[in-house]
């Protein structure tokens, strides 16, 4: 009987040559976090403040038989900080949102509002009415309306019978 070996006293036996059964070489968890980039005790410190400059606020738009309408969630952001401007039939909607104060003395522990500027450009189509155009911030939420010009908006023709016309 080969690779028998037996022991006495505190000895244990072994029957069989002994081979590791698992080797850490492969642990998907790990593998994982590395790859995430997470660390699940990273969020329980403080951490270092870095200036962002990523603001882009969410743009909704909308066209109606009078005409079209914008909105933007533009939260924070002053009114004499926006521009608008129509150049032929580009309209260019811009503005800053600037940061606030940060103390150094104090621990932030989540800061993840952003800010910088913003650059939005929109094609119009043929027939609005550049005169018209009303814009307005009202509660973080700007609203842009754009008329469309009489000749351009949709008029009902009536459908007459093929019968022949009596003269």
């Amino acid at each position: 009987m080969a690779n028998i070996t037996v022991r006495r006293d505190n000895e244990s036996r072994t029957l069989a040559p002994q081979i590791p059964m698992w080797e850490p070489r492969f642990e998907p968890l790990r593998m994982m976090r590395e790859l995430m980039g997470w660390d699940p005790f990273r969020e329980m410190t403080a951490f270092p403040l870095t200036a962002t400059s990523s603001f882009a606020p969410a743009f909704e738009i909308k066209e109606s038989r009078d005409g079209y309408s914008f909105k933007a969630d533009v939260p924070g952001v002053r009114e004499q900080d926006l521009d608008i401007t129509l150049t032929g039939n580009r309209l260019t909607v811009s503005g800053k949102r600037e940061s606030d104060k940060l103390e150094q003395s104090d621990t932030y522990y989540a800061a993840e509002r952003t800010y910088g500027s913003f650059f939005r450009s929109f094609t119009l189509p043929e027939g609005i009415d550049a005169n018209s155009m009303h814009a307005d911030v009202r509660d973080g939420v700007l609203t842009l309306n754009v008329r469309k010009v009489p000749e351009a908006l949709p008029r009902h023709i009536p459908v007459g019978s093929a019968a022949p016309r009596k003269s």
